[in-house]
């Protein structure tokens, strides 16, 4: 036993000296340096450029001055996100990497595909949730439907020919078409897009005759006169949108699971890092004008600890898990 023990230290040591764990894989140093030196935080988000790089871009100085080091937007959209994920995943764990992404990723995913190729337990870090948002059902202005009564009528009259776009199949504008569906008993013809950004411009551009859109876009759009609002997926009207009602409201019950942004990283990242980019995160969002950014946009400031974030994660990925299952959806 003794001989043993010996050997064990030797090779203790060894490791440590190689910068290696027992376990032969790179070891994290509790005083790890961060950030490195003349390396920029690369924030890759699973959408073209959109609103949400604008949400980034007015918390990057304070988030800058914070953590002293510079960060970069990287868009690589589609695959439903999985493209930005497995980017993130492969990527090192030293905090230069972060995935902003949204609820779709972690717990939307792991029920529709049977392969993914990451884990969104094993692989990622939930750093910090930044805001709070749902979806809304936007119209081309010029749709024969105002509102979910009607949008249910034209429907059963133009079986199997009404079309609804998303931002890609499994995203959650995807998936509350599919709820609305089974809700209302209607059939829907669905158009996946790559991202927000496309399905948006097809949708004002008459392609596409509706689509469940994010808040912030959403909002912007019906203010503007570009689209016109049916209903919020939502469990009560949002504030900026007071005389919209939700669809529940309208008698269609079950859309109204609220959504949110978040950053993750790669697993193994030092928790130490991953504590000092929250709180950094956590005090650029809470900035006035990150705010009220925010807020016109009909969606709601988060900032959470790294731990209620996960916890937020593991909740939302039971509830989406029966929500998928109940349609019945799968993707491969």
């Amino acid at each position: 036993m003794r001989n043993l023990n010996k050997n064990r230290r030797s090779l203790m040591i060894a490791a440590a000296s190689a910068g290696l764990g027992l376990g032969g894989f790179p070891m994290v140093s509790s005083a790890q340096s961060f950030p490195i030196s003349g390396k920029p935080i690369r924030i890759v988000l699973p959408v073209p450029p959109s609103i949400l790089d604008t949400t980034l871009r007015l918390m990057f100085d304070s988030v800058s001055a914070e953590l002293g080091t510079n960060l970069i937007i990287d868009n690589k959209p589609g695959a439903s996100t999985i493209i930005a994920a497995e980017d993130v995943k492969r990527s090192a764990p030293d905090g230069h990497t972060l995935l902003y992404t949204f609820v779709v990723t972690h717990t939307q995913n792991p029920h529709l595909y049977s392969k993914l190729p990451y884990d969104p337990f094993r692989d990622f870090i939930p750093v910090t949730q930044l805001v709070r948002s749902a979806t809304v059902l936007t119209a081309h202005p010029k749709a024969p439907f105002n509102n979910i009564k009607e949008l249910v009528a034209y429907a059963k009259a133009n079986k199997g020919k009404v079309a609804f776009g998303s931002y890609g199949n499994g995203t959650t504008s995807h998936l509350n078409g599919e709820i609305l569906q089974r809700s209302a008993n209607i059939e829907l013809i669905h158009v996946p897009y790559k991202g927000s950004s496309e399905a948006v411009k097809d949708l004002i551009g008459g392609v596409v005759p509706m689509i469940f859109d994010g808040t912030q876009s959403a909002v912007v759009n019906i203010k503007a006169g570009l689209v016109k609002g049916i209903g919020t997926a939502t469990d009560r009207r949002i504030a900026v949108l007071p005389n919209l009602p939700t669809i529940s409201e309208q008698g269609v019950p079950g859309i109204d699971i609220v959504g949110w942004q978040g950053l993750f990283a790669p697993a193994g990242t030092n928790p130490a890092v991953v504590e000092r980019i929250a709180a950094a995160f956590q005090k650029a969002v809470r900035q006035k004008a990150v705010t009220s950014f925010i807020e016109e946009a009909g969606s709601e400031v988060s900032g959470t600890t790294p731990a209620e974030f996960s916890a937020i994660v593991r909740k939302d990925y039971d509830r989406w898990g029966q929500v998928i299952k109940a349609t019945g959806l799968k993707f491969d």
